[in-house]
């Protein structure tokens, strides 16, 4: 334990690094991996690997309380700290907060069945045939767009926004602006249309049309629900998760500063 505090660590286990910087603080300052079943015991995660397990990490605890304070032992570790062993607990204990709520997803499938997920960077609908996916997109009970002709389209949270929305084009979005990013993967009609920012508590309905002959999944980061009518997607208030950054090198941060990419790797 550091200064009192009951810490666990979750690290990517198909990573040698990961692995490797796991063994290196277990033995300097005598952490334990992440008990799954025991949550709640633990006032802090350390995560070791990309984003890809910070996310793991954030889904693993979202209806508990640790905070997250995650190392790059990945490749872009935009959500993490440089990893070094030096002064762990002076680290955490004076590190910058930030706080994150999820989207939520719910799905009804083609045979009317109901789902629900949880994102923290992003909800993408994509067509799974090479039939182009004809998508009808309703925020606040009002239609905004009667057909968008794409290969899918992509609902990111501020946090998410320089993730996959990132890559097909979608704005950075800083996470004070208490907006959401709509952006249409590929799209085809109508042309030119580059997407939408929305108000942060909308809550956005997307309609599959013809969804027999132009099948559609819902993707809520990793958790995929296939053959789908309808999602719905807001932000769940009743989740909160904070992660922690080095003092001086907030998400905030990074996030104004990927707004001037500089061919930085995180």
């Amino acid at each position: 334990m550091i200064e009192n505090l009951n810490i666990g660590c979750l690290y990517d286990k198909k990573s040698e690094k990961a692995e490797t910087a796991f063994h290196e603080l277990r033995q300097l300052y005598n952490l334990r991996e992440l008990d799954l079943k025991k949550i709640d015991n633990f006032d802090i995660v350390i995560t070791l690997g990309g984003d890809g397990e910070m996310l793991r990490a954030l889904h693993a605890t979202k209806n508990f309380k640790p905070k997250i304070f995650g190392m790059n032992r990945g490749s872009i570790g935009f959500l993490l700290n440089e990893y070094h062993t030096n002064n762990l607990n002076t680290r955490i204990n004076h590190a910058q907060s930030v706080k994150l709520y999820p989207l939520k997803m719910i799905v009804t499938t083609d045979d009317n069945k109901v789902t629900q997920a949880h994102a923290f960077n992003e909800v993408s609908l994509l067509r799974e045939t090479n039939q182009i996916a004809k998508i009808r997109i309703i925020i606040d009970d009002i239609i905004r767009m009667d057909s968008l002709y794409a290969d899918g389209i992509i609902i990111s949270t501020p946090a998410g926004s320089t993730a996959y929305n990132f890559a097909a084009y979608g704005p950075i979005i800083p996470l004070n602006a208490n907006i959401l990013a709509l952006t249409p993967i590929s799209p085809f009609r109508p042309r030119r249309w580059n997407g939408a920012l929305i108000p942060y508590k909308s809550t956005i309905k997307f309609e599959i049309l013809e969804f027999k002959k132009r099948p559609v999944s819902a993707v809520a980061d990793s958790s995929e629900t296939r053959n789908i009518k309808s999602v719905e997607v807001c932000i769940d208030f009743s989740i909160e998760k904070t992660i922690l950054f080095d003092k001086g090198e907030n998400l905030q941060e990074k996030v104004f500063k990927e707004q001037f990419y500089k061919d930085k790797i995180y």
